[in-house]
C-alpha cells in the first residue's frame, strides 16, 4: 500500500531529483528529500518535508533515512574521489539501518566498460561499487544525455533565435537522448517493480541519434530549420563554470572528453526494449518532447 511506503529523494531540489520526486507525489506517495544547505532549488523543484545537510555528514544521512523504505538517490556534482565514496557509504549505511525495501542509484551518466581518466565516470562507477558491495535491495540506472540540458540559457536562445543547437559531442556520435519526466517515470517504476534487484540498466530513450538527426527531429518539431553545431568542449566547460563552478564544470566536461576519445559507438545509446522490459515504460520520442517544451521564453535573448 501506498501509505505504508516512504520515500527519499536524495538530491530532490535539483532537475534530477525534482522530477522524480515530482513523480512520486503524482502517484499519491509520501515524499520526503534530502539537499544540501543553502541551496537553491532548481525551478519546478516541489515543496517537500525537506532535510538539509551534507553527505558527507552521517548523522544527517541516518537521520534523513529515519522511517525510510524506498529511496532515490542522485549524488551531487562532486568530483572528488574520496568525497564521493564517503557520500555513498554514508548513504548506504543508513539504507541498511533503516531497512529500505529498495534503493535506486542514478549515475547520471553512463559508466563505459572500461576505465577512464574522467571523474565525472570513475567517482560514479565507485559509488556504484559502494552501493552494490553493501547488499542493498538496489536497482543502478545509467542514463545517457539528457534533453532538458537543451532546454538552458546556453542553448535555447541560440535555438530559438538563431536554428542553432550546438552540443559538446561529435556530430556522428550517436545518442539515446532522454528527458528528466522520463528519467523519474524509470526512477519509479524501479522502485515499484518487482523481482528487479540487482539490476544495472543503461536508461535512455526510443532513438538513439547523430547531431545532424537531432537537429532535424527539433526542426521538425519547432517547425524551421535547424542545424548542429559540435561544440568545443573547453568552450562548454568555459560557460558551465559560470553556472556550477569550476570544480564542477571540470568535472561534468570529463563526460564530453572521454566521449570525443572514445571508440565506442554504444557510449550513450541503449537498449530500448530491455529498457521496456525491465522497466514497463516507454520513454518519450524527441519530436514529441521537444513539442512539449515552451520554447518561446528564449526569444530575443542573448545566446
Amino acid at each position: 500500500m501506498s501509505d505504508e511506503r516512504r520515500y527519499l529523494v536524495i538530491g530532490a531540489q535539483g532537475f534530477q531529483g525534482a522530477a522524480v520526486a515530482r513523480a512520486l507525489l503524482a502517484g499519491g506517495h509520501e515524499v520526503r528529500g534530502f539537499a544540501k544547505a543553502g541551496g537553491t532549488p532548481a525551478p519546478g523543484a516541489p515543496e517537500v518535508p525537506t532535510v538539509t545537510g551534507d553527505l558527507a555528514d552521517p548523522a544527517v544521512v541516518r537521520a534523513a533515512f529515519e522511517g525510510i523504505t524506498h529511496a532515490s538517490v542522485v549524488l551531487p556534482l562532486v568530483y572528488d574521489a574520496e568525497q564521493v565514496v564517503t557520500f555513498a557509504r554514508n548513504v548506504a549505511e543508513a539504507a541498511k539501518a533503516a531497512g529500505v525495501t529498495r534503493l535506486v542509484y542514478n549515475t547520471n551518466t553512463p559508466v563505459p566498460a572500461e576505465t577512464t581518466p574522467y571523474a565525472a565516470y570513475e567517482t560514479r562507477r565507485a559509488a556504484e561499487a559502494v552501493f552494490t558491495g553493501a547488499g542493498l535491495p538496489l536497482v543502478v540506472l545509467r542514463p545517457p544525455v539528457y534533453l532538458d540540458n537543451l532546454f538552458s540559457p546556453w542553448n535555447g536562445p541560440a535555438l530559438i533565435n538563431d536554428g542553432v543547437l550546438a552540443y559538446p559531442l561529435a556530430e556522428d556520435r550517436r545518442v539515446a537522448w532522454l528527458s528528466h519526466a522520463d528519467l523519474a517515470a524509470a526512477t519509479v517504476a524501479a522502485l515499484h517493480r518487482p523481482g528487479i534487484e540487482g539490476t544495472v540498466l543503461a536508461l535512455g530513450g526510443p532513438e538513439a541519434v547523430t547531431g545532424s538527426e537531432l537537429a532535424t527531429a527539433f526542426g521538425a518539431a519547432l517547425g524551421r530549420e535547424v542545424s548542429y553545431l559540435p561544440l568545443e568542449v573547453g568552450a562548454f566547460e568555459a560557460g558551465l563554470r559560470e553556472v556550477v563552478g569550476a570544480d564542477a564544470a571540470a568535472g561534468v566536461s570529463g563526460i564530453y572528453k572521454w566521449a570525443a576519445q572514445s571508440s565506442d559507438p554504444e557510449l550513450f545509446t541503449v537498449d530500448h526494449d530491455e529498457v521496456t522490459r525491465v522497466l514497463g515504460i516507454t520513454p518519450t520520442p524527441i519530436t514529441e518532447w521537444v513539442a512539449a517544451q515552451h520554447w518561446e521564453v528564449w526569444a530575443g535573448q542573448p545566446a
